[in-house]
């Protein structure tokens, strides 16, 4: 009984830490699908964090393997404890909390699948006056960060090219200044949470 409640304790930390380490980077597609563009930034703070939670949690599951795989020890006696263990406790839900915990580890790197494509709102050479504007921006921690930005900015009127890096802290926005003013451009990149430093 003692070793069923430390198991699934492991395995509760486990899915913790691994929520954890993905947290910032699940937000802003969170924050795209509820319509609450500036809640994306609310978890940058854990991005410092991520490479040790992302240990912690492949050394929790880890352990939680090991627990379920180790040898058991014989009893002498003649009771029948051959039983079939809870789901809970079970290689299969120990397989799936492993596998949910792997993709929520990845998941900066497959974050795009939840954004619409960005097409141009206006040609280039069908506008009136193109602007290109260059911003620092501050909090962006990862691709899915980039993407939350390029999708906000993809919504204003005159839009025709925006990159986000996250690496370099910049935004690069192409518009048609005739339909949107560069204020707007700036608002939207602050709604998404993330704040202009320049």
């Amino acid at each position: 009984m003692k070793d069923s409640k430390k198991s699934n304790s492991l395995l509760g930390l486990g899915l913790l830490t691994a929520l954890s380490a993905s947290l910032c980077c699940i937000a802003p597609v969170l924050a795209l699908i509820a319509g609450t563009s500036g809640l994306a930034a609310s978890f940058t703070w854990l991005e410092p964090l991520r490479p040790y939670l992302m240990g912690f949690t492949i050394l929790v599951l880890g352990f939680a393997w090991y627990q379920q795989l180790k040898p058991k020890k014989d009893m002498d006696c003649d009771c029948d404890t051959e039983t079939k263990p809870k789901f809970i406790k079970s290689k299969l839900f120990l397989g799936l909390v492993s596998i949910f915990a792997a993709a929520m580890l990845a998941f900066p790197h497959y974050s795009e699948i939840f954004y619409p494509e960005n097409k141009a709102k206006v040609q280039p050479q069908f506008a009136k006056s193109v602007n290109n504007l260059t911003l620092n921006v501050k909090g962006m921690t990862c691709e899915s960060c980039n993407l939350h930005v390029e999708n906000t900015l993809a919504q204003l009127p005159g839009y025709i090219n925006a990159k986000a890096d996250y690496k370099t802290g910049t935004v690069k926005v192409e518009f048609d200044a005739s339909k949107s003013s560069e204020k707007d451009v700036k608002e939207a990149v602050n709604s998404t949470g993330y704040k202009i430093i320049n």
